[in-house]
C-alpha cells in the first residue's frame, strides 16, 4: 500500500486531471466529453495502459469485468470512477483500445498531461492502477492490478483498510476451512465431471489439483503429469480408497478447458468459476500443476504432493495418504530401486532395448552393460551445448585411447529432426533417437533441469555422480571412471599444482593500475581488472578495493602466467542460459 503522498490541497482529481492549459474534460469512447467537476465519485482510479502492451491486453478484460460487477451494483457514478492514462503511440491506436473501454479517458491529444500523470505515480511498468480517493487526491494503493487480480470486487474501495479486512477474512477461512468452502459458493453446491454431471456428495480425501492459465506454455509437462496422477487414481479406485481429484483450472476459456478435462478421471470446479481464481490465491500458487491434499474435515493435510508425485511416479500411489509413515516407506522403497539400479533398468522400456550408432544401426543395451557410461543431456539450439561439444569430444577420444570399456549416450533435448541429425553427426558415441521416451524418464530420474548434463553410470549400473560435466571440465580425460575416489585424488594432485604454480611470486606488489599494495590470494574465479577477462586459482588482491590483478597481468615484465576463463552466451527462447548451463524459465 502506498502513502497518501498528495494531500486535499492539490485540490483532489480535479486538479490531478485537468491540463495546465485550461482542459476541464475527459473524453467517453463515443467522443462526449465529460466535465471533470461533475465526476461524483468517491473513489478514482488511474489506469496506465496501452494497447501494444500483452499483459495489459490480458488484464484489461478482467477490470472491465470487474468495473460492470461494480456498475451492476449501483456502484459506478456513485463510487468509482476510471480514467485511461494511455500510453499508446498514435491516436488511431489509442481508439481502437479505447473503444472496448466503457469508462472515461485523459484525451490522447494531451500528450504534456499524460507525461505529467506518468511522472506523479513513477509509473515504472504498465499495466498500473493507481487508486485514489477523488476529493483529497490521496492515494489508496498502487498495486490496484494486483488487487484486482487478487480480490476481484471484494476488494473496493481498494482501502488499506478494505484490504487488511479482507486478509482478516481469509485468515478466519483457513481456520475454519472445509470442504465446502474450498469447493462451494453460495450459488453452487456440487463440482462436475467431464460429461457435465453434477456431483454434490463432498466426503472424500481431495488432491486439489491446479493447472494453468496458458496450457500452451507448459503443456508437455502439464500432459505428463496429468498422465501419471491419471495412473495413481485408477489404481487408488481399484483398491477402494475413498478420495477425489478436482481439478481448479485457470484456462481463459472454454474451449481450452474442455479439451484439457475431456480425458481427465476425476471432478473439477467449473469453467470460469471465480473460486478457481481465489484458490489459486488461498493456497499462495507459485508453480504448475499444484496438488494439494485435503483431507476430509476439509483441513489441509499438505501443501503440495506435487513434487512426491514427481519424484515416486506411478508407484506413488502406495504413499497414499501421503502421512510422514507412508513418505517413510516411498523414501525406502525408492532407496531400495537405486541400490537395484542396473543400466539396463534405466535405458531398455519394452521392445526399446537399443541405442543408435552413428550409421543408424540398432546397438543393444546389453553391449554397453559392464562399461561406464555417460548419459549427455544436449541441445543444438543451445550455445553452451555447442561450445561444450568440442571439449568434450576431445575427452572422450583421449579417454577411449585407454580404456575400451566407456561409452558416451546422446539424450537429445532438439526439436526437429535436422537439428538432431546435424548435431549428432558432430558426436562420435551413440545416442537415443530423438523424441524417445526413456528421455523423460531419465530426465525425471536424474532431475536435470539444465542442460548440458553429464550423468556417470559405472560399469555396475550404478549411478557414480550425477554432475560428471564439472570434473571433466576441471580434468579433463584425466576425470575417468569418474569416483568419489578418483576425483579427491585429482583434487589434491591439483591443490599441490596450484601451490606450486605460485613459488617464486612475491607475496605483495605495487602496480601501476592501483594506489594500494596488492597481495597474492588464493581464489576461485573473478574479474581481472587489467585485462577484463576471468581468472581463477591465484589473484593479486586489494581487498578494502576489491581489485583484482592477474598474475600474468601483475607480474607481466617476468612472462606470461596461464589461467582459467569462461565465457557466457546468449540465452534462446524460453530459456536463460548462464554461464555455461542453459536453464528453463
Amino acid at each position: 500500500m502506498a502513502d497518501a503522498t498528495h494531500a486535499a490541497a492539490d485540490g483532489g482529481v480535479a486538479t490531478i486531471l485537468a491540463s495546465a492549459d485550461g482542459r476541464d474534460f475527459l473524453l467517453r469512447n463515443s467522443a462526449d466529453k465529460v466535465k471533470i467537476s461533475s465526476i461524483k465519485a468517491s473513489t478514482v482510479a488511474l489506469y496506465f495502459s496501452a494497447s501494444w502492451c500483452p499483459p495489459c491486453r490480458r488484464f484489461t478484460p478482467k477490470l472491465i469485468e470487474a468495473y460492470n460487477e461494480l456498475v451492476s451494483q449501483g456502484k459506478r457514478e456513485r463510487a468509482l470512477r476510471i480514467v485511461f492514462v494511455s500510453g499508446d503511440s498514435d491516436q488511431d491506436a489509442f481508439n481502437a483500445y479505447f473503444a472496448k473501454m466503457p469508462w472515461l479517458a485523459v484525451p490522447f491529444s494531451d500528450s504534456e498531461a499524460l507525461a505529467k500523470l506518468n511522472e506523479r505515480y513513477k509509473v515504472m511498468g504498465i499495466p498500473h492502477l493507481v487508486i485514489l480517493d477523488a476529493k483529497s487526491g490521496e492515494i489508496y494503493t498502487e498495486d490496484g492490478v494486483e488487487l484486482v487480480h487478487e480480490y476481484g470486487t471484494e476488494a473496493y474501495p481498494f482501502t488499506t483498510e478494505r484490504i487488511n479486512e479482507l486478509k482478516e477474512q481469509e485468515k478466519a477461512a483457513k481456520d475454519n476451512q472445509t470442504i465446502h468452502s474450498l469447493f462451494g459458493t453460495p450459488t453452487r453446491d456440487y463440482l462436475i465431471t467431464n460429461k457435465g454431471d453434477k456431483i454434490q456428495t463432498f466426503l472424500a480425501v481431495f488432491f486439489l489439483l491446479m493447472v494453468p492459465r496458458c496450457p500452451s506454455l507448459t503443456s508437455k509437462a502439464i500432459v505428463q503429469f496429468t498422465s501419471v496422477l491419471a495412473k495413481i487414481y485408477e489404481k487408488l479406485k481399484a483398491v477402494g480408497e475413498k478420495f477425489e481429484v478436482v481439478m481448479v483450472s485457470l484456462d481463459g476459456d472454454e474451449e481450452s478447458f474442455n479439451e484439457s478435462f475431456a480425458d481427465m478421471p476425476w471432478l473439477a470446479i467449473p469453467q470460469g468459476d471465480k473460486m478457481c481464481e481465489k484458490l489459486a490465491r488461498y493456497f499462495e500458487l507459485s508453480g504448475l500443476p499444484m496438488l494439494v491434499l485435503i483431507g476430509p474435515d476439509g483441513k489441509t493435510l499438505n501443501d503440495d504432493i506435487a513434487d512426491i508425485i514427481d519424484e515416486h511416479g506411478p508407484d506413488a500411489w502406495e504413499g497414499f495418504p501421503f502421512s510422514a509413515e507412508k513418505l517413510e516407506i516411498l523414501a525406502e522403497k525408492a532407496k531400495a530401486k537405486a541400490e537395484s539400479q542396473t543400466l539396463e533398468s534405466l535405458l531398455v522400456t519394452g521392445d526399446l532395448d537399443f541405442v543408435l550408432g552413428k550409421d543408424g544401426a540398432k546397438v543393444p543395451v546389453s553391449e554397453l552393460v559392464g562399461k561406464t557410461v555417460l548419459l549427455y543431456f544436449s541441445a543444438k539450439w543451445c550455445p553452451p551445448c555447442r561450445a561444450f561439444l568440442p571439449k568434450l569430444v576431445n575427452e572422450y577420444n583421449k579417454i577411449k585411447e585407454k580404456h575400451n570399456d566407456f561409452e558416451i549416450v546422446f539424450i537429445s533435448s532438439d526439436r526437429e529432426q535436422s537439428s538432431y541429425d546435424e548435431f549428432f553427426s558432430g558426436m562420435p558415441w551413440l545416442a537415443l533417437p530423438l523424441g524417445d521416451e526413456r528421455k523423460q524418464q531419465l530426465s525425471k530420474i536424474f532431475k536435470i533441469t539444465g542442460i548440458p548434463s553429464l550423468v556417470a553410470i559405472g560399469p555396475d549400473g550404478k549411478t557414480v555422480t550425477k554432475d560428471a560435466k564439472t570434473p571433466l571440465v576441471a580434468h579433463g580425460a584425466d576425470a575417468f571412471p569418474f569416483t568419489e575416489e578418483k576425483l579427491q585424488e585429482l583434487e589434491k594432485e591439483k591443490e599441490k599444482k596450484i601451490n606450486d604454480m605460485a613459488k617464486g611470486w612475491p607475496e605483495k606488489l605495487k602496480h601501476d593500475l592501483h594506489d594500494h599494495e596488492l597481495v597474492l590470494t588464493r581464489c576461485t574465479t573473478y574479474g581481472c581488472d587489467g585485462c577484463d577477462e576471468m581468472g581463477d586459482s591465484w589473484s593479486y588482491r586489494c581487498k578494502e578495493c576489491d581489485f583484482d590483478l592477474h598474475p600474468k597481468c601483475a607480474l607481466e615484465e617476468k612472462g606470461d602466467v596461464e589461467m582459467g576463463e569462461e565465457n557466457a552466451e546468449a540465452a534462446p527462447a524460453g530459456y536463460v542460459c548462464e554461464g555455461d548451463v542453459c536453464r528453463k524459465v
